[in-house]
């Protein structure tokens, strides 16, 4: 993506169903489960750079003494920051002899990450800042164990004021902070109605106050708390809690927009957003690795019982396809084969904006996560150059001049020729705030393989994942492509057209800075159309004003309806292409094709952000939102 925008988080849960002793004795170790949380949240690092956090839940610990913990990092390299910080207190509690490892209880009561039910997050941040306050886990405390309540998830809700206005309504008094937040006290809530009535209840037999606290651990349904906490939720979410008793659940929502999977086996139930790190951390195959169901919740009791319970009424399955494309790592097996796709279903409109002239061409990829659609691209562009040269042979066969030389000027005429064009060279700090030095800057973060390319003759074809308001293309990749001279630049992105905002997950609520959207603008004002932008706009405020819960239509379709794809892909190459540089070659945007998409990524259907489609109510509110923001000149988020 060359475009860096904020999106996916990361979630992991550990839950260790033997005590600590067992896995010192097998796996030499105590810290085995803590040491694969670290491991899975290592393995998802892509999904999250701004911040991390973890938390552990010590169970049967004596009254009195702690047994909940937390620790957070916004710092660079918080993942790395926070697990040497609690190895360091560990290695030093070992060498004041507080804790000897194979003794599993002192390591349980003096390391405050000795436990059983473990929990992390990788945050990429898309509301409530980069401080630490907005960073996961959230804590909600009491002095009642069952009334301790842990949270973490990979989410975004549509509608946050809705869900503050519910609270405000039961008595409460929510800060209006984010979307986590709201979550935080509308579980905490339900949670402590929950916990009351098994409390009433059991006071009323006139047990003791051991019993007490027994009977409500067993009793406590969280799989009800969460069904009677999710009625108003809208948005695409997987919610990992931990109870302070020592219960924990993961929801994923009725569409299955974000993504959950787990293992379980007779030592250990694990949760994370990707398949490939429970794979790889816990050595799997991959039919070991299951999916939360959407519109469900799995519940792990302190005892270790386990269930899968719908929690809402279930919804047709849009999972995020943006995922597949750029998100999720491509190690897993069916995304690297997804991504191979994707690049091979871009081969047609490739061979037309080369003239079929393989020899005259070079092809790359820009930037590194489109790699793997580099080599679909390559090997589709391959076997159509081999059915050519098979077709020839068999008719220089026919005709009785099949000859060596030929066969020789065939195989090894115009064949598609691949080089390392582009490299990432530097990371742009966010501690560089100046707009203006960061733009200076853009333009260095790539480098270029001099010579890869013959000067005035070859067109460069470069695959991207995506392209989503072109900054990057303008500011950087195009000017130092262009310092190449190839006659002609390809870019070639394996994801359609970005047109829709979205609000599940991703940061690009803000139309007016996607590039597709820009260019359609630009495309109806040059074509007497302007007239389609205020009626646009009377009708979204019309959708805006109506009440919560009546179903809206998305009117921002009708900004792209006079033009075809191509037309507003040649706009966008216009748009894109930078200002005052010598190079007078020419620009061409190619951009996968919705129909195309779904054949490479059958099962992950979700597609709002190309479509306009929303699987929820919310995001029907939100893109007319964002068009009243756009219209209006009001930056910032339209949810």
């Amino acid at each position: 993506m060359s475009d860096k925008i904020t999106h996916e988080c990361g979630i992991a849960l550990v839950r260790l169903l033997k005590p600590l002793s067992y896995y010192q004795e097998k796996y030499g170790s105590p810290l085995w489960g803590f040491t694969k949380l670290f491991l899975l949240m290592e393995k998802q690092h892509n999904r999250g750079q701004d911040g991390a956090g973890v938390a552990c839940v010590k169970l049967d610990v004596a009254p009195g003494e702690p047994y909940m913990y937390r620790e957070r990092c916004v710092k660079t390299n918080p993942l790395d920051k926070i697990f040497r910080t609690l190895l360091s207190s560990y290695n030093a509690k070992v060498g004041s002899g507080e804790i000897h490892p194979e003794f599993a209880d002192t390591v349980k009561q003096h390391f405050d990450f000795g436990g059983e039910l473990l929990m992390g997050h990788l945050r990429y941040g898309t509301s409530g800042g980069y401080n630490i306050s907005s960073c996961h886990p959230f804590f909600r405390r009491s002095s009642w164990p069952t009334r301790n309540l842990a949270l973490c998830g990979n989410f975004n809700m549509t509608n946050t004021a809705e869900l503050n206005a519910s609270l405000i309504a039961m008595g409460q008094h929510p800060v209006f902070a984010t979307d986590t937040q709201a979550l935080l006290e509308k579980i905490g809530f339900f949670l402590d109605e929950e916990h009351e009535d098994l409390y009433r209840g059991l006071r009323a037999q006139n047990l003791a106050g051991s019993e007490i606290t027994h009977r409500i651990n067993e009793e406590l349904d969280l799989a009800r708390v969460i069904t009677r906490s999710a009625k108003k939720w809208d948005g695409g979410y997987a919610l990992v809690g931990m109870v302070g008793n020592g219960d924990a659940f993961v929801a994923r929502d009725p569409s299955g927009i974000r993504p959950c999977h787990y293992f379980q086996n007779d030592e250990v139930i694990a949760f994370a957003s990707e398949r490939a790190p429970l794979m790889t951390v816990f050595d799997l195959a991959v039919e070991q690795v299951k999916e939360v169901e959407p519109g469900h919740v799995v519940v792990i009791k302190k005892r270790g019982a386990i269930t899968s319970t719908r929690f809402t009424e279930p919804l047709p399955k849009s999972s995020c396809s943006f995922e597949r494309i750029y998100f999720s790592r491509g190690n897993d097996l069916d995304i690297y084969r997804e991504r191979k796709a994707l690049g091979g279903r871009m081969v047609d409109q490739v061979i037309k904006s080369v003239g079929g002239d393989f020899g005259k061409a070079v092809f790359s990829f820009v930037p590194n996560t489109a790699e793997i659609a580099f080599y679909g691209l390559m090997e589709q562009l391959r076997i159509r150059r081999r059915d050519e040269v098979k077709a020839s042979i068999m008719k220089a066969a026919r005709e009785g001049v099949l000859s060596e030389g030929l066969i020789d000027d065939l195989i090894l005429r115009n064949w598609p020729r691949a080089e390392k064009v582009v490299s990432k060279d530097i990371k742009i700090r966010t501690f560089i705030g100046q707009e203006t030095m960061r733009n200076q800057l853009a333009s260095h973060v790539y480098d270029i393989a001099y010579g890869s390319v013959d000067a005035g003759k070859d067109a460069l074809v470069c695959v991207d994942d995506s392209i989503v308001r072109g900054t990057t293309l303008r500011r950087s990749i195009l000017r130092i492509l262009a310092r190449l001279n190839p006659r002609k630049i390809v870019i070639a992105s394996t994801a359609p057209q970005i047109r829709y905002p979205d609000c599940y997950g991703i940061d690009m609520s803000e139309l007016g800075k996607f590039i597709a959207f820009e260019a359609a603008i630009a495309l109806l004002k040059e074509n007497g159309k302007a007239d389609v932008i205020e009626d646009v706009y009377r009708l979204c405020r019309a959708e805006v004003a109506k009440p919560i819960g009546v179903t809206q239509v998305n009117h921002v379709c009708k900004i792209y309806e006079p033009f075809s794809a191509e037309q507003i892909s040649a706009r966008i190459a216009e748009l894109v292409r930078p200002k005052n540089i010598e190079w007078k070659g020419e620009v061409e945007i190619l951009f996968q094709t919705v129909e195309n998409l779904h054949i490479a990524v059958p099962n992950h259907t979700g597609d709002w952000y190309f479509t306009g489609k929303y699987p929820t109510p919310g995001g029907f509110r939100v893109v007319n939102q964002a068009y009243l923001n756009y219209f209006e000149k009001s930056e910032g988020r339209s949810y």
